[in-house]
């Protein structure tokens, strides 16, 4: 009975210096408002939202930052973002961000964009942007496919991905090769940081973090246009379970979309 008292006190003891030993790592970001998504299961956009929101609370930003969503499952910003959102027509976030940041050039000014939406639509914004060398930021989110219209054929489709408008897969000899948008900006004198991540393990949503706070801070410190392109699973569209598609990712994007930083003007090359 005595042994059992003993130990007992000890495991009291143990738990009561766990808990003293606890510290809080995480938290609801002020810049996030605390309603529920409406994102699929599985997909990036609410853990991105999340990596935003806290980074715009590290710089101490809320009330200086204007953010630009377009059409596409990306609109849903202005429902989530405790800050200033402006709705963009389809592919033109960043002409209306040229226009604020020119405005209001001590503004946080960034574009929250889908593939279909920059890589398509919005082709000639997104190059001129980068050509003139604009101070803002992009996040330019790449899930090889149209999500919210229903999984169309993307200009960052795969070789060989099935979508609604590729049904046996796509082919280069009718529809082309995946265009690769970070390296086709990187080339642009007027780009100063250009980088490829992903969201599809806890490392890379540490480097994707990193990846945004620089590039924001590279405005802030008015060194000229950057974009920061996240590999996200889009598992509804892509017909598989989020798990599925996490695999996926990694090992079908990941070859034809490679991490890392593409061009850093102000640094050094170096993967993320």
């Amino acid at each position: 009975m005595k042994t059992i008292q003993k130990k007992t006190s000890k495991t009291r003891r143990s738990t009561k210096e766990r808990k003293s030993e606890m510290k809080k790592i995480s938290s609801w970001p002020e810049s996030l408002k605390k309603v529920p998504f409406r994102f699929c299961s599985g997909c990036g956009h609410g853990l991105l939202h999340k990596i935003v929101a806290e980074i715009i609370d590290e710089l101490g930003m809320r009330e200086k930052t204007i953010g630009f969503a377009p059409v596409g499952c990306a609109v849903f910003a202005y429902d989530y973002f405790n800050f200033d959102i402006i709705e963009a027509p389809h592919g033109r976030p960043p002409a209306v961000a040229t226009a604020i940041k020119r405005l209001l050039p001590d503004r946080l000014i960034f574009t929250y964009q889908g593939d279909g939406d920059l890589a398509a639509i919005g082709t000639a914004e997104i190059i001129h942007a980068a050509a003139r060398g604009e101070n803002f930021s992009v996040i330019f989110i790449n899930n090889a496919t149209y999500g919210m219209t229903g999984g169309q054929m993307a200009p960052t489709t795969l070789l060989g991905q099935k979508t609604t408008t590729t049904v046996k897969g796509r082919e280069e000899k009718t529809t082309g090769y995946p265009i690769k948008v970070s390296e086709l900006l990187s080339s642009l004198e007027g780009t100063s940081f250009i980088c490829r991540t992903s969201i599809d393990t806890p490392k890379n949503v540490l480097s994707t973090k990193k990846a945004i706070k620089k590039a924001f801070q590279y405005q802030l410190d008015c060194k000229g246009f950057n974009l920061v392109e996240v590999l996200s699973p889009c598992p509804t569209v892509w017909w598989m379970s989020p798990e599925e598609s996490l695999k996926w990712l990694k090992k079908k994007m990941m070859p034809v979309f490679p991490l890392g930083v593409i061009k850093d003007k102000y640094g050094s090359k170096q993967k993320t």
